[in-house]
């Protein structure tokens, strides 16, 4: 019965993700002013609801489950987010300090939060998106058993991927984002599968470890630091630098830490970093892609470069081909 019913699990995921592909029979398009209003409404009902769900993403033949919980209490927002599928992970966020728990090496991570959060809470802090998406409403649908308005962001150029996303009727909260190729081709899905608005208690966001004596705390926190020898010349139109900083890694190679250097830029949806460390080791330059997520390899004299965007490939290697190095005098 278990397996049968892992079976139709998968099935049923299959077939959500393969129908979702489909047109939408009505669409009215919104004004600036609209637009932004429900972008808005979105952002803070990710920030400031108290919920707890599962949801699943889907990219190709990839399914992943995890479960979030978030609790608003006063100006503090707590969050606890599971990996359900593979190896356990424990990310607890209190505010901007994210604890990240890794039983089998009995480790914590502690770092600050670099970009925006993970879904449903998608949108930075910059939502400036109605100059570069043309945003239109679909009808009425739903998800999780939830009621949902459909809003479709067709970008205005080729330089950046479309969304779908499914907005809680009377919350605003997303409940399915959806990314879209130039193609019209859905490249990856995250829907919640079940969901609770409201009512979630404090102690749910706590780590599910509950015994870490002896656990390792490691500090993973990333410096903000200015990189003004360092130049990107061009970025598709709507993206800011949000971040310059820099952190210690574990080198797995040569064992001991290395110091990388990342810089951030986003339109308010999407997001572009740049990842800069000594070239101290050969590696192979190239690109690959994972679900909407691209990257860029590449040596540039003495420094390696590694590109994440979550952007059209095309795009993100212009990115790339214009990062310039200026020692600072």
């Amino acid at each position: 019965m278990l397996a049968t019913a892992a079976v139709l699990q998968r099935v049923l995921c299959i077939c959500l993700f393969c129908c979702a592909s489909l047109a939408f029979a009505t669409e009215t398009t919104l004004d600036a002013a609209q637009a932004q209003e429900w972008l808005k409404k979105i952002q803070s009902a990710a920030q400031k609801l108290n919920y707890s769900g599962t949801f699943v993403y889907q990219e190709g033949s990839q399914v992943r489950t995890s479960r979030i919980t978030h609790v608003v209490e006063g100006r503090n927002e707590m969050q606890k987010l599971e990996m359900l599928d593979g190896k356990a992970r424990e990310y607890v966020r209190n505010n901007d300090e994210i604890a990240c728990y890794v039983p089998e090496s009995k480790t914590i991570l502690i770092e600050k939060k670099a970009t925006q959060d993970v879904f449903p809470a998608i949108f930075g802090p910059n939502l400036e998106l109605v100059a570069n998406y043309q945003i239109k409403k679909a009808e009425v649908d739903r998800v999780a058993g939830f009621d949902c308005h459909t809003l479709i962001l067709e970008p205005k150029d080729n330089l950046r991927y479309g969304y779908r996303l499914w907005v809680e009727k009377n919350t605003g909260l997303l409940l399915r984002v959806q990314t879209i190729n130039e193609r019209n081709e859905l490249v990856e899905q995250v829907s919640f599968t079940q969901l609770k608005i409201g009512d979630i208690e404090r102690n749910r966001v706590k780590s599910g470890f509950a015994d870490t004596s002896g656990w390792r705390i490691e500090n993973a926190q990333a410096n903000e630091t200015p990189l003004p020898q360092w130049q990107v010349k061009w970025l598709p139109p709507g993206f800011r630098k949000t971040r310059e900083l820099k952190r210690q890694v574990a080198d797995l190679q040569n064992g001991g830490r290395r110091e990388v250097a990342q810089i951030v830029f986003s339109d308010g949806l999407a997001a572009i970093s740049v990842f800069i460390e000594a070239a101290s080791a050969p590696r192979t330059e190239g690109s690959r892609q994972q679900g909407a997520m691209n990257i860029v390899s590449k040596k540039l004299g003495e420094f390696w470069l590694t590109v994440v965007g979550e952007v059209p490939m095309t795009a993100l290697r212009q990115v790339a081909n214009t990062i310039e190095y200026k020692p600072v005098k």
